[in-house]
């Protein structure tokens, strides 16, 4: 499975990009509104940092005007993809985008129809928002395993992205499920990192060294 970090922060992208696990990276208005510089900037940064796809999402409700927006933002870089809201406008577009060849991420989906029509759209991803689900009371990873198991049935080339991930056990769940990428928090990454147990081993070990040298 790939690790997208879900981060507009170019610092934290250069962080974690430094240890060589972060295979893209996914960003949105939000995200983006929590840092400074202008948007081509940013997005132009981070496709010099990271090696692989970017995502950035357009704001327009129309098919034509996120078809307008989707050909200026892929023209930034080659490795950015264009985010296009789950709506029938935003299957119009990513149809169209796919015929002028520019890759697309559909983003907003919260059931297995919406990711159905996602890929027969022609969707490159899928963003499915796991943690909104949990939020409103479902169960977010059995929308992984029912897409996982569309996209098997019909052969669909569409990569689903595992996206609104609020903690580790979202990851090793989507692991489990074998979906194709994990989009995460920063600090969901770092989290990946720790367990107590491996502090303790760590200051123990230390500990014991300390009266080794002592001898």
């Amino acid at each position: 499975m790939k690790i997208f970090l879900d981060t507009a922060d170019i610092n934290q992208i250069r962080e974690a990009a430094a240890i060589g696990l972060v295979d893209g990276v996914t960003t949105n208005p939000t995200l983006v509104s929590r840092v400074e510089g202008k948007f081509e900037d940013i997005i132009r940064e981070i496709c010099e940092t990271v090696d692989g796809p970017v995502s950035a999402e357009v704001v327009s409700l129309d098919a034509a005007g996120m078809v307008e927006e989707a050909k200026k933002l892929a023209a930034i870089h080659k490795n950015v993809v264009i985010k296009i809201p789950m709506t029938k406008d935003g299957a119009r577009a990513i149809r169209e985008l796919k015929t002028l060849g520019i890759r697309t991420n559909c983003t907003l989906v919260f059931s297995a129809n919406q990711a159905y029509i996602a890929a027969k759209a022609g969707a490159s991803y899928v963003s499915p928002f796991i943690g909104r689900l949990d939020d409103a009371g479902a169960v977010g990873m059995d929308l992984i395993r029912e897409t996982m198991q569309i996209y098997e049935n019909y052969g669909f080339d569409t990569e689903v992205i595992v996206a609104s991930v609020r903690h580790p056990l979202h990851v090793v769940e989507s692991l489990m499920i074998g979906a194709h990428i994990a989009t995460i928090p920063s600090g969901v990454f770092e989290k990946m990192f720790k367990h107590p147990l491996t502090d303790k081993g760590i200051d123990s070990f230390l500990a014991d060294w300390e009266k080794v040298k002592s001898r």
